[in-house]
Order: C-alpha cells, then sequence, then structure tokens
C-alpha cells in the first residue's frame, strides 16, 4: 500500500533483473487478482497464487504463457485488477474507497482472525 491509499502490484519477470508494472488499485483483492493474473501467465499451473481457485484463463493458458510479452501479461492483468476494483469500488464509491483504505492502513498482525474475517467473505462479494 502506498502512502496515498493505493495498491500497487509489479511482478519480476523470470531470470531478469526487470519489473512488470501491473498497476495500481484502490483495494488490496484488485492488486491481488492482478499479481495472480500475471504470475499465472508468467509460470503457467504450477503458479502459487493468492486466489487459486477463482484464476479464469483458456485451457490452452500453458502455451500462451510462454508466448506472451511483458506488455501482453500486464494488459491482461492490468484488466482483471479494474474488474476486480469495480467490483469491490461499486457499493458506496468514495465512501467505500475510504473505509477499504480505513481497514487495511494499520491492520492489527497480532490478532488471531475471527470466522468474520473469512475467506469466503471476499469471495462472495466478488460474485
Amino acid at each position: 500500500m502506498r502512502k496515498w491509499g493505493k495498491w500497487v502490484a509489479e511482478i519480476r519477470e523470470p531470470n531478469k533483473r526487470s519489473r512488470i508494472w501491473l498497476g495500481s488499485y484502490c483495494t488490496p483483492v484488485a492488486a491481488a487478482r492482478a499479481y495472480d493474473t500475471a504470475l499465472f501467465y508468467l509460470r503457467g499451473r504450477a503458479a502459487r497464487l493468492n486466489f487459486p481457485d477463482d484464476i479464469s484463463v483458456g485451457d490452452d493458458a500453458d502455451h500462451e504463457a510462454i508466448a506472451m510479452s511483458a506488455a501482453s501479461i500486464r494488459k491482461k492483468a492490468a484488466e482483471v485488477g479494474a474488474k476486480v476494483d469495480a467490483l469491490q469500488m461499486s457499493g458506496g464509491g468514495e465512501d467505500r474507497r475510504r473505509q477499504a483504505e480505513k481497514q487495511y492502513k494499520n491492520p492489527d498482525l497480532n490478532q488471531t482472525p475471527g470466522p468474520e474475517s473469512s475467506d469466503d467473505e471476499w469471495s462472495s462479494s466478488l460474485q
């Protein structure tokens, strides 16, 4: 999270020092989904994703991963991130954004997650 409240995503290219910029987003979920998309196209089905059950690409994605350029990967990841951001933010516009920033700005890392903060909450809000 940047100090101005945006969540950013970037990924290193395999066997290179360069990075692929994936964009900046209003929610951490959108940034994570953009990262997952790029990682999937770079590593294929063996990638360790944040949301492994929610990746949606064609069956020939493993073959595409070899041929895709950094620009193509950036474009696909940005599309996914923008869609997730739109879904996350559609519930209340600016108020929802401020609420998300406040919630993720200073999380209590020592607190044990309760049943109300399960992963099901995120997946159900994205559908």
